[in-house]
């Protein structure tokens, strides 16, 4: 027979609930652009997943307000871009509201599908867009990995205790 831990104090289920919890949760950042109908949208994401190596898929969540979502709502393809350490400054743009995400220092160039393509990350893809899943205030978009580059050098960059930060050997 086992002992029941105690549980101490435990709070209901609420957004803050789950945002302090998540806190907790390191993760791997992305940045996931897209061709909007006004120019290149993209935006920081720290739910990328992989989801099926055959085929090859991948899946993210977007706020149905981000200012990118009617652009990934209606498009084909998208980029994802797995963020080295030394590109902090790089995910907080694009986590900014109101930044100019893709002007100066942003380096980037069409890539295919018209997909932007970030410079000086550790990997990209470009993925076909299979699913967009309602998940409350939220999509998960499912994507088919098209294409892509795994080549680029460096450390992960990480988001923990809401901030941007690295691996420590």
């Amino acid at each position: 027979m086992t002992a029941t831990p105690d549980l101490g104090t435990f709070q209901l289920a609420t957004p803050d609930l789950l945002r302090s919890t998540f806190r907790r949760h390191a993760a791997g950042v992305a940045v996931i652009t897209a061709r909007g109908a006004a120019g290149p949208v993209g935006f920081t994401a720290t739910s990328l997943t992989s989801v099926s190596a055959d085929p090859p898929l991948v899946s993210f969540g977007i706020g149905t307000g981000a200012s990118s979502w009617p652009a990934i709502a209606a498009t084909e393809y998208v980029g994802v871009h797995i963020l080295g350490e030394h590109q902090s400054d790089l995910a907080a743009t694009f986590a900014r509201s109101g930044a100019d995400r893709f002007g100066a220092p942003t380096a980037w160039r069409e890539g295919p599908e018209g997909v932007p393509v970030l410079d000086d990350v550790l990997a990209w893809l470009v993925c076909r867009v299979v699913g967009r899943v309602p998940a409350g205030d939220h999509r998960i978009v499912l994507a088919e990995v098209v294409l892509g580059d795994p080549t680029g050098t460096g450390r992960p960059l990480l988001y923990h205790q809401g901030r941007f930060t690295a691996l420590r050997d």
